[in-house]
C-alpha cells in the first residue's frame, strides 16, 4: 500500500493511539482506561496494516485488543475497589523521572540508528507463509502450539477457581 492516503491513515492512527494511550495513563476512571487502552491497541493494529504488516495487525487484535484487553476489564471487574476510581499515588515523582530517562533513551536509539528501508511492499500476504510455516506435518509446530494452548486453558481455570469467592 502506498499513496497520500495510506500516508493520512497512518498520522491519523498514530495520533489516536498516542492520544489514547495518554488518556490511559492520566484517567482515574480505571474502567474507562481499559476501554481506551483496547482504542490504542486497535489503532497500533490499523498502524500495522498501513505498514503491510498484516500478520502483526491480526496478532495485535486477537492478542492485545482481545485477549489482555478483557483480562484486564475483568480484572478491574473482579476487584471490589473499581468504583473508587484511582488513587493517587505516592510515586508519581519517581515514576516521572524514569519516564522521562525511559523517553530520552528511545530518543536516542531512534536517532542514533542507521534505518534501513524497504522501498516496495511483499508481493503477498506474509500470513499464508507463517502459518504455513507454523503448521506444517513434517516440521511445523502444532504440538507445541497445542500444549501451550491446554496450559494456558489450565492456568485461566484455575485463576477462575481461585478468584471464586468461597
Amino acid at each position: 500500500m502506498t499513496g497520500v492516503g495510506v500516508a493520512i491513515g497512518f498520522w491519523v492512527l498514530a495520533a489516536v493511539a498516542v492520544a489514547s494511550a495518554l488518556a490511559v495513563v492520566f484517567l482515574r476512571n480505571i474502567l474507562r482506561a481499559a476501554l481506551l487502552l483496547v482504542l490504542c491497541f486497535v489503532s497500533v493494529a490499523g498502524i500495522y496494516i498501513t505498514l503491510n504488516a498484516d500478520f502483526l495487525a491480526a496478532v495485535q487484535v486477537l492478542i492485545y485488543a482481545g485477549a489482555i484487553a478483557i483480562l484486564l476489564v475483568f480484572a478491574v471487574m473482579l476487584t471490589r475497589d473499581a468504583p473508587r476510581g484511582n488513587l493517587l499515588n505516592r510515586l508519581w515523582f519517581p515514576a516521572l523521572i524514569i519516564s522521562l530517562l525511559m523517553l530520552m533513551v528511545v530518543i536516542y536509539v531512534s536517532v542514533s540508528t542507521d534505518w534501513h528501508t524497504v522501498t516496495e511492499a511483499a508481493a503477498e500476504p506474509t500470513t499464508l507463509t507463517l502459518a504455513t510455516t507454523l503448521f506444517d506435518k513434517e516440521k511445523g509446530f502444532v504440538l507445541p502450539f497445542e500444549i501451550a494452548s491446554v496450559l494456558l486453558l489450565a492456568a485461566m481455570i484455575g485463576a477462575l477457581v481461585l478468584a471464586k469467592e468461597r
